[in-house]
């Protein structure tokens, strides 16, 4: 899997799979397709912190980037023309439910302090070790949500997917201080909050994901039986990524940083319900309808 935020990308590849894509292969339109789909989808996580909603928006998307495949006409590079369709998307599309019950830092804090701390036992840390990641996992994506939307984009870009001010400012078409700007404010709205309320940056502090666990899976936020964001991953953000090439602005956000980047990659399972419900959408049929023998339904 190739990362399609780094320098050495080969949009040649992109361009071939067109070809043939619009050419009537569902082959090569399946390859297209997964080629972006898991960083479509990761971001898109990210963006709406909801498992349901990633899977929903990135249908929408890839059923944008389908329907308009044939408009492309190669002025630009595949990679600017879908990711503008795709960040277009995250910043026009109508507030999720997760956005609205997440408005602020301050109603983050108080949703934090509501949930009664619990200590658990050595023995309890270790049995509970899964659900203590996704109280960790749940707790900073509501913390992503805090951001305006612009300024959350922008920081899961450059700060999780290590895209550079140039080619992220290409992407978002706004200027190269513009992105640098957003990133810093939501770097530091972001990091302030962090430094006084969590436990993973500060010792001292009192919130901790293992003493928060308990009262997780009492709220609903964690269902043990069903975990969202802590199963089924090979790797995380930062081993699909890299390492960060970009020198830091005017504040120091290493240790900050590679606590998000540690986050899951996940690929496995939204990649064949999303692209199911792709060949089963109807305003996709006639794209879809090739013979048996290039049928996705077999693959």
């Amino acid at each position: 899997m190739q990362n399609p935020f780094s320098s050495n990308y080969r949009d040649k590849s992109d361009d071939e799979l067109i070809d043939s894509a619009v050419n009537g292969s569902v082959a090569a339109l399946e390859a297209l397709i997964y080629r972006h789909q898991h960083f479509i989808y990761n971001i898109a996580l990210k963006m709406m912190g909801n498992v349901q909603d990633a899977q929903d928006i990135t249908q929408e998307i890839l059923i944008k980037i389908i329907t308009k495949l044939s408009q492309f006409k190669k002025e630009s590079n595949f990679r600017t023309w879908l990711y503008r369709i795709t960040f277009n998307h995250f910043l026009q599309m109508k507030k999720s439910m997760s956005e609205l019950a997440t408005e602020s830092f301050e109603v983050v804090e108080k949703q934090l302090d509501s949930i009664p701390s619990q200590a658990l036992s050595l023995l309890e840390e270790s049995e509970m070790r899964d659900e203590i990641e996704e109280t960790k996992l749940a707790c900073m994506n509501g913390m992503l949500l805090c951001l305006e939307r612009d300024q959350r984009l922008v920081f899961i870009l450059g700060e999780l997917f290590n895209v550079n001010h140039d080619l992220g400012a290409n992407l978002l078409n706004i200027s190269k201080d513009n992105f640098r700007q957003k990133l810093s404010r939501a770097r530091k709205d972001l990091y302030n909050f962090m430094n006084k309320k969590c436990g993973l940056i500060r010792k001292d502090n009192p919130c901790r994901c293992s003493s928060k666990t308990k009262g997780f899976i009492l709220a609903g936020k964690v269902n043990p039986d069903n975990l969202q964001f802590n199963k089924d991953y090979l790797k995380t953000i930062q081993e699909v990524i890299g390492q960060k090439k970009d020198e830091y602005d005017d504040f120091v956000t290493e240790n900050y940083a590679v606590i998000f980047t540690k986050h899951p990659f996940q690929e496995k399972e939204h990649k064949q319900i999303i692209f199911n419900r792709l060949i089963n959408n109807e305003s996709l049929s006639n794209i879809f309808s090739l013979g048996d023998n290039d049928s996705l339904s077999k693959q």
